[in-house]
C-alpha cells in the first residue's frame, strides 16, 4: 500500500508516501494517547496549528476540531493557556526538521496518517519519550486527577499526545 499524499501549505509543497495503515504499526515503543484528531477537539496550539493543511489529512480530523485560523487564541486550548513556545524558539533550539516545518505535530500527524522516515521517526520517538518527565513532575505535585493543578504543563502534555485529563 503506497498512497502518494501532495503537501500544499503555506509553508510546505511537496509530497509523500503512506506506508503503513492509518493509526497501525507504531514503533513499538510509541504508544500516544491521543490521536490527531483527538487533540485537535480538545484545544492544542491555539487553534492556529496545521489550520492551512486540510487538504491533506482526513477531513475527519476537523470535524470538531477547535481552530483559530487568523491568530492563535490560547482560549481555545482544553487548559485555556499558552503552552507552546514559538516556531521561532523551536527552530533556534534546532527541533525543526525540513521534513515537518510546523514541528512535532505535524511528524506526528503524518506520522499516524501512516508517513515513515525511520531515521526522522527515531528522533521524534525519542523527543515524544523525554516529555514523559512532565507526566511524573504532575504527579509527583498534584492530587490524583486534579486537573486544575499544574495547567500549562498539562496543557504543553497534551501538545504531546499525552492525555494529561488521567493523571
Amino acid at each position: 500500500m503506497k498512497k502518494k499524499i501532495i503537501i500544499e501549505d503555506k509553508m510546505q509543497k511537496g509530497y509523500y508516501y503512506l506506508t503503513e495503515p492509518e493509526g497501525e504499526n507504531f514503533h513499538p515503543e510509541f504508544k500516544p494517547e491521543l490521536t490527531p484528531k483527538e487533540m485537535l477537539e480538545l484545544g492544542v496550539f491555539g487553534g492556529k496549528y496545521m489550520t492551512d493543511c486540510r487538504k491533506e489529512f482526513p477531513l475527519s480530523w476537523y470535524e470538531n476540531a477547535k481552530l483559530s485560523p487568523e491568530i492563535k487564541n490560547p482560549k481555545l486550548n482544553f487548559f485555556k493557556v499558552d503552552a507552546s513556545l514559538s516556531l521561532k524558539k523551536w527552530e533556534e533550539k534546532g527541533w525543526i526538521s525540513p521534513m515537518d516545518p510546523r514541528g512535532w505535530f505535524q511528524w506526528y500527524c503524518r506520522y499516524y496518517y501512516g508517513r515513515r522516515m525511520p531515521e526522522e521517526d527515531r528522533r521524534q520517538i525519542k523527543r515524544w519519550k523525554a516529555m514523559k518527565r512532565h507526566v511524573g513532575a504532575v504527579k509527583k505535585n498534584c492530587a490524583p486527577m486534579d486537573i486544575h493543578c499544574r495547567i500549562k504543563q498539562r496543557q504543553a502534555l497534551l501538545h504531546w499526545a499525552y492525555d494529561s485529563r488521567k493523571i
